[in-house]
C-alpha cells in the first residue's frame, strides 16, 4: 500500500513538474499572447484549432458562416501573417451559383505575366504603388506618390494598446506602407518609422487647446514630431456613423492623457461633429488652411448617408477649386469602434453603395482624376478589395485585419478592456502578451500576402495594379443564374474608369 502510494505522489510530482515547465514556457515564450496571458488553458485554443476542419465534417457550423470574419477569411489572414502557406485543397466549399451577390472575378484569355507565373503557396509581394501623385492635383508642397495601395487604417492608441500600435507602425515600416494613427493623436508607439497619416477628429486629440478647440499651432507642433504625411478630417466612421466616442476615464492613462491633451482618469469624449467648421465652405477652407500652413495633402473620411454632402462639396471644389486631395470612404460594415447595435447595423451605407454614390458624384463633376480615393470598410480580404479598386478606389486602408494579423481572435471584447490577447486593451496584464518584434512581423506578412494576391488577381484580369480593373471584370450572381456586371450594378458609365494612357505606362514601369 505504501509503494503504491509513493508511486502516485511520484506521479503527481512528476505531472506537476511537467505543468510547471510548460506554464513557465508560456509566459516567457513570445510568439502567442494567448499563452502568455493563459497560460495551459491557452493551448485548447490551438488545438480546436488545429483539428478544426476534422471536427467540422460533424458539425453543422461552415467555414462560411461566422461573422464579421469567417473561418476562411481568419484562416486566410493567420496563414498569410505567419507566412505559411495559404493555399486551400479540395476546391471551394462556396455554393457560387446560390449566393445572391457572390463574386465573381472575370480572368482574360491571356493573362499578364508576371512573378506569380507558376508559384504556389503565399503570392509573391508585387511592388503596387499609388496609381496617383497625393496632393499632386492641388500643387501641395509635400505632395508625393504613396509606396504602397495597401495601408494600415486608423485606429487610435487609447483604442488599441501602445504595445498594437508599436507592432502595427514597425511592420508598415518594414512593409513600406504608410499607419493612420486613428483619432487619438499621435503617439511615441507611431513613431516606429513608418510614414504617418494624422487623423483630425471632433475632439482634435493633439492638436487641441485647453478648451478642446482646434489648435492650429499644436497641429503644426505634431507634424513635425514624426514622419507625417498626410492630414486626414474624419467626418465620421462604418462603426459608429454619426456618433461621436467616449474613451472611459478608467483607460484614460497618464500616457493617453499627454498624447490626446485632455485631464488623466477623465473620460475622454469626441463630440459627434466639427466645432472647426460647420458647412461645405468652411469645410474647403478648413482644408486649405491646414494644406497652407504644413504643405501636406489633406483629405476627408466618412461613411456615407445623405447625398447632398457630396453635391454640395463636389459644386463648391469646381467652383473655388480648393478641397480634398483624397476622400477615404469607410463602409457601413466598417467596426473598429463600439457603437450601440442599431448604428453599426443599420445606419450608413455598405461599402460598395456608398463608395460608388461618391465616385460617381466626383465623375459627373469631371473630379475624378483630381482626387485620390482610398477605400475602407472589411477590405483587408482579397476580393472585396479588388472590388473595391474596380469600382474606382486607388487605395485600400485595413484596420479589423491588421489586428487579426497582430494576434486579434474576435473576442468581440475590444469595448470592455478585456481583450484576451492585449491588442484592443490597455490592462497590463494582458498587454504585456503582445510582442511588438514578433507580431510586427506578421503584420508586414500579411501586408505583403494581400499585395502579392492583388497583384496576381490583376494580372490574372490583364492589367498590372487593380486600380487598373473595370468594373466590368467583375460580375455578381443574383438568383436564378441572373448576373450583373459592377458597372451595370451600380450604373457607371463608360468613361469613369479610364485610365490615363500615361499613368499606365508609368504605374507599369514601376510595377
Amino acid at each position: 500500500m505504501s509503494d503504491r502510494a509513493d508511486s502516485r505522489r511520484r506521479g503527481l510530482a512528476v505531472a506537476g513538474a511537467a505543468l510547471a515547465g510548460v506554464v513557465a514556457y508560456d509566459l516567457t515564450q513570445r510568439r502567442h499572447a494567448i499563452l502568455r496571458n493563459f497560460p495551459i488553458v491557452g493551448h485548447l485554443r490551438y488545438l480546436l484549432e488545429s483539428v478544426g476542419p476534422e471536427v467540422r465534417q460533424y458539425i453543422v457550423t461552415s467555414n462560411n458562416e461566422e461573422r464579421p470574419f469567417s473561418r476562411d477569411d481568419r484562416a486566410w489572414i493567420y496563414t498569410s501573417s505567419k507566412g505559411r502557406r495559404n493555399t486551400f485543397g479540395f476546391g471551394t466549399d462556396n455554393e457560387m451559383e446560390a449566393v445572391e451577390g457572390y463574386t465573381i472575378v472575370k480572368h482574360a484569355a491571356q493573362p499578364m505575366p508576371g512573378p506569380a507565373d507558376g508559384t504556389m503557396g503565399s503570392a509573391p509581394d508585387f511592388a503596387l504603388p499609388g496609381p496617383k501623385i497625393l496632393g499632386g492635383a492641388h500643387g501641395r508642397r509635400h505632395a508625393f506618390r504613396p509606396a504602397s495601395a495597401v495601408n494600415i487604417s486608423g485606429m487610435s492608441f487609447g483604442a488599441l494598446s501602445g504595445a498594437a500600435i508599436t507592432a502595427l507602425n514597425r511592420g508598415a515600416l518594414a512593409a513600406g506602407c504608410w499607419h493612420n494613427t486613428g483619432e487619438g493623436g499621435l503617439s511615441t508607439h507611431h513613431l516606429q518609422g513608418a510614414d504617418v497619416v494624422f487623423q483630425i477628429g471632433t475632439g482634435y486629440f493633439g492638436c487641441r487647446d485647453e478648451h478642446g478647440a482646434f489648435n492650429l499651432e499644436a497641429l503644426r507642433e505634431r507634424v513635425t514630431e514624426g514622419p507625417v504625411r498626410a492630414i486626414e478630417i474624419k467626418l465620421s466612421q462604418g462603426a459608429k456613423p454619426g456618433l461621436g466616442g467616449m474613451l472611459p476615464g478608467a483607460k484614460v492613462s497618464a500616457e493617453i492623457a499627454r498624447v490626446r491633451g485632455v485631464p488623466a482618469g477623465v473620460d475622454c469624449v469626441s463630440p459627434n461633429a466639427h466645432s472647426a467648421f460647420h458647412t461645405v465652405d468652411e469645410l474647403i477652407e478648413f482644408i486649405e488652411l491646414l494644406a497652407s500652413e504644413t504643405g501636406l495633402p489633406v483629405g476627408i473620411k466618412s461613411a456615407v448617408g445623405e447625398q447632398t454632402f457630396w453635391d454640395t462639396l463636389t459644386e463648391r471644389m469646381v467652383a473655388t477649386g480648393g478641397g480634398p486631395d483624397f476622400v477615404t470612404i469607410d463602409g457601413g460594415e466598417g467596426g473598429t469602434g463600439a457603437a450601440p447595435l442599431a448604428f453599426t447595423d443599420h445606419v450608413a451605407l455598405p461599402f460598395k453603395l456608398g463608395f460608388a454614390r461618391v465616385y460617381g458624384t466626383f465623375a459627373r463633376a469631371e473630379l475624378q482624376e483630381d482626387v485620390v480615393f482610398i477605400g475602407s470598410g472589411k477590405l483587408g480580404l482579397p476580393i472585396n478589395a479588388l472590388s473595391a479598386f474596380a469600382l474606382g478606389a486607388d487605395q485600400i486602408n485595413v484596420g479589423r485585419e491588421a489586428m487579426l494579423s497582430i494576434g486579434c481572435i474576435q473576442a468581440q471584447r475590444c469595448h470592455t478592456d478585456h481583450c484576451p490577447t492585449g491588442v484592443a486593451t490597455q490592462n497590463p496584464w494582458l498587454t504585456r502578451g503582445l510582442d511588438p518584434d514578433v507580431k510586427a512581423v506578421r503584420t508586414t506578412s500579411y501586408v505583403r500576402a494581400l499585395r502579392g494576391e492583388l497583384g496576381r488577381l490583376a494580372r490574372a484580369c490583364g492589367v498590372a495594379h487593380p486600380a487598373f480593373m473595370h468594373p466590368d471584370q467583375i460580375e455578381l450572381i443574383g438568383q436564378g443564374f441572373r448576373h450583373i456586371t459592377l458597372t451595370e450594378a451600380f450604373a457607371y458609365e463608360a468613361d469613369w474608369r479610364e485610365v490615363p494612357a500615361g499613368r499606365r505606362a508609368e504605374i507599369n514601369a514601376l510595377t
